[in-house]
């Protein structure tokens, strides 16, 4: 059987994110006493220590951090099939990645889970980018301005310096 390679990016895709809630599950059944939330948080963060590594690897700090962050931000987005673009910001001291659709927003939808959906991001981010802010000693900051699961039609997150 012949698959085309799009199809199955987008069934991997897929089949990963099933397994996140996999994964919770499996966490909960062990970790009766801990929350859902609590250990969708851990896991984000984890996520968010490996992300920043990868990031580093890719980061000019003689060149503006806000518009690098939100670039690689949309090109791991890109990367699991997700509607993300870049947005420039007023200046090189700010910069935005927005989604248009979020196939996690779906999931956490489906399985009534919204709760987890924008605190996970969330967690991510800031433990991305604090982990990145003490590595090159800056000071980016970032914020979630709209977000899909509160309603939005986007999630838009900012990326600044002052």
């Amino acid at each position: 059987m012949d698959i085309p390679l799009e199809k199955k990016f987008n069934m991997l895709s897929q089949i990963q994110r099933m397994s996140h809630f996999e994964w919770l599950r499996a966490a909960k059944e062990l970790c009766p006493d801990v929350s859902e939330l609590d250990l969708v948080l851990k896991f984000w963060e984890i996520v968010g220590h490996d992300t920043a590594k990868n990031y580093l690897k890719h980061l000019d700090p003689e060149k503006p951090l806000p518009e690098q962050i939100a670039k690689n931000f949309v090109f791991s987005s890109q990367a699991m099939g997700e509607d993300a673009e870049f947005v420039e910001g007023k200046d090189e001291k700010e910069a935005f990645a927005q989604h248009v659709g979020c196939p996690w927003f779906e999931w956490h939808q489906r399985l009534g889970k919204l709760d987890q959906d924008q605190a996970g991001c969330d967690k991510w981010l800031e433990t991305f980018v604090d982990d990145i802010n003490e590595e090159l000693g800056t000071n980016l900051k970032w914020e979630t301005v709209k977000s899909i699961p509160s309603g939005d039609e986007v999630c838009l997150r900012r990326f600044w310096v002052d």
